[in-house]
Parts: structure tokens; sequence; C-alpha cells
């Protein structure tokens, strides 16, 4: 353990506090590193790997050197690295700017049950305040599985209703994952990580009307969200107090933004032997909104035969629909990048060219190399057809349905019920380590690349975590 790890906090017992917010607590003061087996083990390594490239790779978007710029005129010294650079600053402001990276260009992890992005949350707040505290790579993991479990759980409770309300689930959980990073690493009492979490709550926002008319701010929540959470711990740590029922109170967090309870004992969720939502990490091989992804498979053996298809008929999940379908008024008439990474249409037709949907043609996107007015063409032939049954028959999973007609008469019809990338269907080990050296070798340089690689691979819990953060800086 580093000489700041607080993981041993003694705990305090939590008066007039409801049995899901004492759950949530208790979770958070009682794990620890020795408890987590091979298999978490196993996730955090990949998460890591996963949202670091991710970091690397979207570190030179134009955006990504607006948030930098951002942070620079305003920040606060500090020990905590910004990827992908030589600079140094306070732990908040380079969680700010990683976690930006980190979810800067559709292409970072997600967890299907809460449609969130976890990784993107919790990696660069951990990172950043380990770096801060000169904690070792176990304190690190422990806050990352930590924060992962508290996010992703609320978040299932929460899923589908944030998505189909319009609300940006990662926009609004992430305040809650990176206050249980920060209370974890800093060793908070009961009574401090709960006031921290609820404070989180007056944090919380976001929606996405980005993946409808656009704005890059998409890029940013993930840092606004990060910084927030970090901030709500800090202001339980001088004192301030948040509302003791801030998740399940008749103006918590699921009757506000939900109008609803949080079902029945949602406290199970954080019981001793509840299941590891970090063992379901979904690594991203398409640079796209994840709603997407199985319609993409879909289209896999029919790369570019765009010619011979007269139309493309879907049926599609309210609340996949809400985000990249008929209630996407740009998702056929995509005029930024934004447009395009949410479009449904688009991004099949982008498959049905042969054109891929990964890292190279949203770059060659942005370049003004892709020939739209092909692609456009063939995203008019697809039809999409809301099913209202669909959510409730695949809960915490996107589905694709998908009927094809050819010129020529032929018809077929695929269902795609788990996407590549996800637990069900995993990248192969090979397809992960390209991805990776596909983000970072031009950054970093093929011998820099490997070792950081080998690294995250490795994950030695001994290892100071501004070692590791070093490994990602140039």
């Amino acid at each position: 353990m580093s000489k700041q790890s607080k993981s041993e906090a003694e705990p305090t017992e939590l008066v007039d506090c409801p049995p899901l917010e004492q759950a949530v607590v208790k979770f958070i003061q009682e794990t620890r590193f020795d408890q987590l087996d091979s298999s978490v083990r196993a996730a955090v390594s990949l998460l890591m790997r996963d949202q670091i490239a991710v970091q690397i790779g979207s570190s030179a978007m134009p955006w990504s050197r607006k948030v930098l710029s951002y942070i620079q005129k305003r920040q606060r010294d500090g020990q905590s690295r910004v990827t992908a650079s030589d600079l140094k600053m306070s732990a908040m402001d380079a969680a700010f700017v990683n976690a930006s990276y980190g979810h800067g260009f559709e292409y970072d992890d997600a967890h299907r049950e809460s449609a969130s992005h976890p990784g993107c949350c919790v990696v660069p707040a951990a990172l950043a305040i380990g770096e801060g505290l000169d904690s070792t790579m176990e304190d690190v993991i422990t806050a990352i599985v930590v924060g992962y479990e508290v996010y992703t759980r609320i978040g299932c409770l929460a899923a589908p209703d944030l998505l189909s309300r319009g609300f940006h689930p990662h926009a609004v959980l992430s305040r809650f994952g990176a206050a249980a990073v920060a209370a974890k690493l800093r060793g908070f009492d009961a009574e401090t990580t709960l006031n921290a979490l609820a404070i989180a709550l007056s944090y919380a926002s976001g929606t996405t009307e980005f993946s409808s008319t656009g704005g890059s701010i998409k890029r940013v929540h993930a840092g606004i969200g990060v910084s927030s959470g970090m901030a709500a711990a800090d202001l339980a740590e001088i004192g301030i107090t948040g509302p003791r029922a801030f998740l399940s109170g008749n103006k918590g967090f699921f009757r506000t933004f939900l109008q609803r309870t949080a079902g029945v004992n949602p406290e199970k969720w954080f019981e001793k032997g509840a299941e590891f939502q970090i063992k379901k990490v979904w690594l991203k091989p398409y640079c796209c909104c994840g709603c997407n992804h199985a319609y993409v498979d879909t289209m896999a053996e029919f790369a570019g035969r765009a010619a011979d298809v007269a139309s493309i008929t879907l049926l599609i999940q309210r609340s996949a629909n809400m985000v990249v379908g008929t209630a996407n008024v740009n998702s056929r008439a995509p005029r930024n990048i934004e447009h395009i990474q949410y479009s449904l249409p688009v991004q099949m037709a982008f498959a049905l060219h042969g054109l891929g949907n990964g890292y190279t043609v949203h770059r060659d996107y942005l370049a003004g190399k892709v020939d739209m007015d092909a692609v456009l063409e063939t995203a008019r032939k697809i039809i999409m057809e809301e099913d209202s049954t669909l959510d409730g028959k695949y809960p915490g999973k996107f589905i694709a349905d998908v009927t094809i007609t050819f010129r020529d008469g032929e018809s077929r019809h695929i269902f795609i019920e788990d996407s590549s990338g996800t637990t069900e269907n995993p990248l192969t080990d090979a397809q992960q380590d390209a991805k990776f050296l596909e983000l970072t070798d031009s950054v970093l340089g093929s011998n820099r690349a490997r070792a950081l690689l080998a690294a995250l691979k490795i994950q030695d819990p001994r290892l100071p975590a501004r070692a590791l953060a070093a490994m990602a800086s140039v």
C-alpha cells in the first residue's frame, strides 16, 4: 500500500440514512484490494488499456486542444499529468482534461446495462488523484473498481429510463463515480463519503440533444462530470453536507430524474456477493455511439455492396431510437462529426460502402476525405421503425433487427443480440492490441506504446501511479 493509502479508514455509523444509501457507502468503505479476484483484476487491466489508449489517440482532436487550452489558462499546480503531454497540474485539472480526452471520439468503453461510459470517469479520476497522493497502483485499482461499481450499479437501477427520457447517462452518473473514487483514495469515513455522493447529485446534469443537433460539448461531458464529482468530495471534506436520501428520497435522484422509485430492495445491488459490473466491460470496435454497433455488425457480410441494395428496414428500441434513430433530427442530413457518429443510417451506410466504422473513416470525414453524397444516398434507403417491445425483451442490450432487400429481389433478415466487443462477443486479444496501438503508436512512438501496453497488462500493484502516468506522457 502507498504511504497515503486510506483504504483502512475508520467506519462510522450512519444515522437516519435509507437502506440504499447505507449500502452504497458500506460498499465503498469495505471494498479492499485483496478481495478483488483475478477476473476483476483482468477487467481493470482491460478497461485501463482501452481508456488510456483512447485518451492518447483523442488528445490531438481539435476540441481536445481547446479543452487543454481552457484548463491551461486556469490551471492549479500539482503532480498529476495530462496524458500525451509533459504537463503537470492539480488532480482536478488533469482529470478534467484526461476525462475529456477519454470520451473525446466515441471510441471509449461502454457498459450496456447502464447505457454509459464508466471508464472515462473512473480511470482518469483515480490516476489523477492517485498521482496527487503518491499512491500505488494497488490503491488506484481498488478505487477504479469502487468508482466503476457505484457508477454502473446506480446506472443499472436507472436504466433504460435515463436514456429514454433524453438524459446522457454518463453525464449524470459520472458525478457519483468520481465522488466514490475520491472518497476511497482519500480515506473518507462513512459520513463524509455519504456527503460526497449526496453533494454530487447537485452537480448531475446533461442531455443527449447533442446527438440530434450537435455540439462538441458532448466531448467535455466526461471532464465536467469527473471534476464536479471530485469537487463534491472537496466540499464534503470541509464539512458541507448533502441530503441523506439523495438517491431514494421523495425528491432524490430516482423520483426527480425518472419520476419513479429505484425498485424493490435496490440495496441488494451493493450487498456482499453482488456481481461485479466491471467484468462486463464493452470495448468498442467502432468509433460511434454504441446504439449503432449491432446494426453495423449486420452489414459486415455486405460490405462493398451498397449499389446492390434496394432498401433496408430496421426495428429499433425506443432507448436507441432516442439517440441514433428517428428522434435524431439530423440522422439523415448530418452536418458535423457529432451528427455522423450518432446517425444510425450513416453508420450502416459507411459499412455498406466498405469504409469501415473505426477511427480512420471518422478522422477522414473530419479531413473532408469521405464521399458523403454516396453515403447519404445509401442512408436514404434505410427505414427505421421503433418497436416499443424491444427494450423489455432485451433489457440492458442494444440489439439489431434488420431486413435487407436487394435489387434482384433477394431478401435477408438478420438479428444480432450481442454486438462485437461485448462480454458475450468479445474482441480477440489481437484486436484489443491493434486498437491500442492504432491510437498510441503515432503519439508515443512504437517502442513506448508497446512498453505502456505491457505495463498495463502486467498491472503491478506496487508500481507508483506517477510512474504509470509518466509512461503515457510525451
